[in-house]
């Protein structure tokens, strides 16, 4: 029997507050009619988390990072990531599929959710879970708390922009090269927007 896929889209990713070195990256269920979506919380490495956020942000390095490299390795063969599902969940742990092609016939291959995640965004590739998985790992989504922390954050973002706007083009450049070097995401994306709107 054909399950029904959910398509799921990246709402954050953040350290984890349990572990030392990893990070927590959180899946939502695509926009729905409920009150409060469900989400998965999928604790990952700090490489894999720089991959993801540097293909979310849309930052270059000066070079390829594994995940490039492999998508380049594919786009040589002709190959071509359609999309990835998260299918098994078992004691704490996501399995995931990459679903791919090469022209003419289509393949899957077993993948840690971390590295599909990150492939799945360089490839512009739909995330998709079961409905199964979702109640068994699932979580409602806290809105109310996303509102809150955003009207504290407020204040400190105009104080930022403000600091910001004192700095030239080329001293932004280098924090931001510095930034992705000590995977400091969270600031180089503000850096990262604050030259784009100088351009």
């Amino acid at each position: 029997m054909k399950k029904n896929k959910i398509r799921l889209e990246i709402s954050r990713v953040e350290p984890s507050k349990t572990s030392t070195h990893g990070y927590v990256l959180t899946l939502a269920e695509e926009s729905t009619k409920k009150s409060k979506r469900r989400i998965l919380r999928i604790i990952i490495g700090a490489f894999e988390a720089q991959s993801i956020v540097i293909a979310i942000e849309n930052l270059k390095t000066s070079r390829p990072l594994t995940h490039e490299l492999f998508k380049n390795f594919a786009l040589a063969l002709n190959v071509n990531i359609s999309e990835i599902i998260i299918n098994k969940f078992i004691e704490g742990v996501f399995y995931s599929l990459i679903i791919f092609n090469d022209g003419v016939n289509n393949y899957e291959i077993d993948s840690r959710t971390s590295d599909a995640i990150a492939l799945a965004l360089r490839f512009n590739a739909q995330i998709y879970t079961y409905e199964e998985i979702l109640e068994a790992a699932g979580e409602p989504e806290e809105i109310l708390e996303i509102d809150n922390n955003e009207s504290n954050e407020k204040q400190v973002e105009d104080n930022e922009e403000n600091l910001y706007k004192s700095i030239s083009v080329e001293q932004l450049q280098k924090m931001l090269d510095e930034a992705v070097e000590n995977e400091n995401y969270e600031l180089a994306s503000k850096l990262r927007d604050e030259i784009n709107k100088r351009k």
